[in-house]
């Protein structure tokens, strides 16, 4: 079984930053959880509503990259972090990290918050 939901995850992971970088605002809506939060890369802490309205705005970062992902199953709840890589909006090319985290509930493995940084 854990094999099993490991790979949702890494699904999941995947999806995840594919959606940051289309601006998929219906993939979200689907896997946040409704008191998900996010921290941004400024510092700020934002809800589930300001963050799909962020991301209906889309990224400024472009080319998104994850590498090194590690997920820590921890039961019904995980832990996924990972490094990126992108492009900034000059040309050149930035990285980061991000850590997000799932908890499995009824309906499915839903994201209920996440950290990005960037270096």
């Amino acid at each position: 079984m854990a094999a099993q939901h490991l790979e949702i995850l890494r699904d999941l992971n995947r999806n995840y930053i594919r959606s940051v970088e289309e601006a998929d605002v219906r993939w979200f809506d689907a896997h946040l959880a409704d008191d998900f939060h996010n921290t941004n890369p400024d510092g700020t802490l934002i809800d589930r509503a300001a963050f799909l309205a962020q991301i209906g705005r889309g990224s400024a970062v472009k080319n998104i990259r994850e590498h090194d992902v590690k997920i820590r199953l921890l039961g019904d709840f995980a832990i996924i972090h990972a490094r990126t890589t992108y492009t900034k909006p000059d040309g050149s090319t930035g990285g980061g990290r991000y850590t997000d985290d799932w908890q499995y509930r009824p309906e499915g493995w839903r994201c209920v918050s996440a950290h990005v940084s960037r270096f």
